[in-house]
């Protein structure tokens, strides 16, 4: 199979062309088609709020981005304090989704409440769009040689050259592509979502915050058994990895947000009942 070749014997290299002084990077290029393809997408599922998502979107971008950065350099943060000049190397990649997610729900938030929208109804219509751009930008962890996992014999391991090893592994040379498994997990969430968010939409129900929940559960699930395959260093936070007190929260977050949800239809169906007798 073309793709398990292609993983298993491809060295990935951060620099997808080089201008003279200017590189431009894998990373960034699969960002800015990430972003692109979510914007796109949310247009077309609501047109007819293209002109509050171009906004919307920036500003997710921007608050994202922040956030994502800032999450990785507290998780790097031994190398950072003595190296403060490259907290601003933001092209050699160097960011944390989870701090993408909190930016760019703040972001939501504000511009929800400065526009008096549902943030639940914008939460809901950007979450496929959401984990669709996930999906892509983790290819882009792929060719900065990140989001690796245990060393394995499997004839899709990828290689990751002894720089970006961590040193008890320096004498492997194929490890698990988690970024890959995530990738395919999410277009997995995606679909679901995208077909929950079509259904919510024509039973009026957009409100409900049903696809964001979903979002947060399925995407957690994936996150926090993955973490279990990484081999990259992080902060422990309850016994847990970092990304896993995260997955673990956005599980219970989105698991509370449904059964709120399932009272509240629960509810409205017994005061449609009890009108009509």
């Amino acid at each position: 199979m073309f793709l398990i070749d292609f993983l298993h014997n491809y060295r990935p290299q951060p620099v997808f062309l080089r201008l003279g002084f200017w590189n431009i990077h894998w990373y960034g290029l699969l960002m800015a088609m990430a972003i692109f393809l979510g914007l796109a997408l949310i247009i077309k599922i609501a047109p007819k709020y293209k002109a509050h998502f171009q906004s919307v979107v920036f500003n997710i971008v921007i608050f994202g981005f922040i956030g994502a950065r800032i999450y990785y350099i507290i998780n790097e943060f031994p190398y950072y304090s003595s190296r403060p000049l490259e907290i601003f190397k933001i092209w050699e990649g160097g960011i944390g989704i989870y701090g993408a997610i909190i930016g760019g729900i703040l972001a939501l938030f504000l511009y929800a409440r400065k526009h008096k929208f549902s943030f639940l109804f914008l939460a809901d219509l950007i979450a496929p769009a959401l984990i669709l751009g996930q999906a892509l930008g983790r290819w882009g962890n792929y060719f900065n040689q990140e989001i690796f996992g245990k060393p394995t014999n499997l004839p899709w391991g990828i290689p990751i050259d002894a720089a970006n090893r961590p040193v008890e592994f320096l004498n492997s040379r194929y490890f698990h592509p988690c970024f890959f498994y995530e990738s395919v997990l999410d277009l997995f969430i995606f679909v679901f979502l995208f077909l929950l968010l079509k259904s919510q939409i024509k039973k009026a129900t957009l409100c409900s915050g049903a696809v964001f929940s979903w979002y947060l559960v399925l995407y957690g699930l994936v996150r926090f058994f993955l973490e279990f395959l990484r081999i990259d260093h992080e902060p422990i936070l309850f016994g847990l990895r970092l990304g896993q007190a995260f997955a673990a929260g956005a599980i219970i977050i989105g698991i509370s947000m449904l059964l709120k949800i399932k009272n509240q239809e629960s509810k409205i169906i017994k005061e449609q009942g009890a009108s009509k007798h």
